[in-house]
């Protein structure tokens, strides 16, 4: 049995969607010229990469004479909710606590990120239903 496909994005994947959320709709030959100095990729590379992402999903494209010009169809915010999902699935058995309780774990969380996170887990116990109300 083959494996199973993954919606997640690779960092070469990434690369190109960071492109085009900031460019919008490319043509391969704009996002070859678009990539950052010293992380360039060969045309057929780009193209390669940039099917792979419309059969996820991420992408669609559109022909304009003979090119195709590809656009996002998946946010950014989206996908990166996508991907801390998955994340949290894989690697921490869907619990959030789990997941923040290793990130705080890791000793590089300032006293200002801390504070933040306070006021957004306060915000958001505010937020949460009481049970039983509707």
């Amino acid at each position: 049995m083959p494996p199973k496909k993954s919606n997640t994005l690779t960092e070469a994947e990434l690369r190109l969607m960071k492109i085009l959320w900031h460019r919008g709709e490319s043509a391969v030959g704009d996002l070859v010229a678009a990539m950052p100095e010293g992380e360039e990729l060969a045309y057929n590379s780009i193209l390669t990469t940039v099917r792979i992402l419309e059969q996820k999903g991420y992408v669609q494209h559109r022909q304009e004479g003979r090119a195709y010009l590809y656009t996002p169809c998946v946010g950014e915010h989206e996908a990166s909710r996508s991907e801390i999902r998955n994340t949290l699935q894989r690697f921490f058995g869907n619990s959030r606590e789990r997941l923040l309780l290793s990130l705080l774990g890791d000793g590089d969380v300032t006293p200002e990120e801390l504070a933040r996170l306070k006021a957004a887990i306060a915000e958001a116990a505010d937020d949460a239903p009481i049970e039983g109300r509707k």
